[in-house]
């Protein structure tokens, strides 16, 4: 009898597609909606019980922002064409469809947009807006003591 349903049992094989498919910069929770995956709450379960394989997935999510940042800058350098339907009202009461064909730039930069935020607040330090501190002479005072 064939077994059927989520595996929640842990494997190495399991965990293994789990790391490979994180450093490609998929998302957990969409790797673990795929057929044969288990529910995202049991592979947190296992990173709290294996501190091993909690490392390797932070290793596999840092890898996967870089492919992130990667997925950014191709769809930024990559043309998307569509279609838009446009409808210009005649004075004989007809109605005259065009069709334009052009570049989706307000839909691709949405999605580089999307990601870039992401990427700042999963890994601030890395992708985050940087803060330059001037020094101008000004002295500062932190619980009562010079600077």
């Amino acid at each position: 009898m064939e077994k059927r349903g989520r595996p929640s049992a842990y494997s190495k094989e399991i965990t293994e597609q789990i790391i490979e498919r994180l450093s490609d910069g998929e998302p957990l929770r969409v790797i673990c909606r795929s057929e044969g995956m288990p529910k995202w709450r049991t592979v947190y379960d296992w990173m709290a019980r294996y501190e091993d394989f909690s490392a390797h997935i932070a290793h596999a999510r840092e890898i996967g922002f870089d492919a992130i940042a990667e997925e950014a800058l191709l769809i930024a350098d990559t043309p998307c064409y569509g279609e838009t339907i446009e409808t210009t009202p005649l004075a004989n009461g007809e109605i005259r469809v065009k069709t334009i064909k052009a570049d989706m730039i307000n839909h691709r930069k949405l999605q580089v947009d999307t990601r870039l935020k992401l990427l700042a607040k999963w890994n601030p330090k890395k992708y985050g807006d940087r803060a330059v501190e001037e020094h101008d002479g000004t002295l500062t005072i932190v619980n009562g003591k010079d600077l």
